[in-house]
């Protein structure tokens, strides 16, 4: 009876410190692989924010540029330069003929032509002078074109500085000058006719328009410049 006793507490004994060694080898390889995976996982963090983090050193070139306005969107351009207007140079002017006006400009309007006998535009100013009566450049210029019109007769057309042109009509067929000509202001260009077949109501005249841009304007807006 003793020895039985003996002999299981000498088998439970035994049992246990193996039981015992077991379960700390389990927890210490349980603990290792903890230990690894955690270290692993550390490392593929650190990896991670490595790739994500722009380097101390990295030049301008290599740092991606930062978008500051949503896509698709336009930047605020001033459009000063395509919403204003060209600026008007003034020029020292002068009438190409003393005389009366006959027939005033009316583009924005209609005036009354003795000729056709009907409301109709115009495009420039009529002045009345005898005929043979010098016609002067209105301003320094040069001679673009001379022709024989079909409705305003003899013409004479002078490019100038800043944009503008001078047409001569009515004139004489004689002329003074020629396609190329520098011309200065007051310098005869050509003498007063009655070659408008539109405006021979009128008798002798000169029709003289005046375009900026290639735009008519009012011959009296160009020739106030040079008062």
């Amino acid at each position: 009876m003793s020895d039985n006793k003996r002999s299981g507490r000498g088998m439970f004994g035994k049992g246990y410190y193996i039981a015992l060694i077991l379960c700390a080898a389990a927890i210490g390889i349980s603990g290792y692989l903890y230990y690894r995976n955690a270290n692993q996982n550390k490392e593929s963090l650190r990896e991670a924010e490595a790739q994500q983090t722009v380097p101390v050193n990295a030049s301008e070139a290599d740092i991606p540029a930062v978008a500051t306005q949503p896509a698709g969107t336009k930047p605020n351009v001033s459009t000063a330069e395509e919403t204003t207007p060209p600026v008007k140079r003034t020029l020292k002017t002068t009438a190409p003929v003393s005389g009366e006006t006959v027939a005033g400009y009316a583009m924005d309007c209609l005036s009354y032509n003795e000729t056709t006998r009907d409301w109709r535009t115009h495009n420039g100013v009529d002045i009345a002078a005898e005929a043979g009566t010098q016609v002067v450049a209105a301003a320094d210029g040069v001679v673009y074109t001379t022709y024989a019109d079909d409705v305003y007769g003899t013409t004479v057309v002078i490019r100038h500085d800043g944009g503008y042109t001078t047409k001569y009509s009515s004139l004489a067929e004689d002329l003074s000058v020629k396609p190329g000509d520098t011309v200065t202001m007051g310098q005869a260009i050509g003498c007063v006719g009655s070659t408008a077949l539109l405006e021979n109501a009128l008798g002798d005249h000169v029709h003289f328009c005046v375009l900026y841009q290639d735009t008519e304007m009012d011959p009296a807006e160009f020739l106030s410049m040079g008062s």
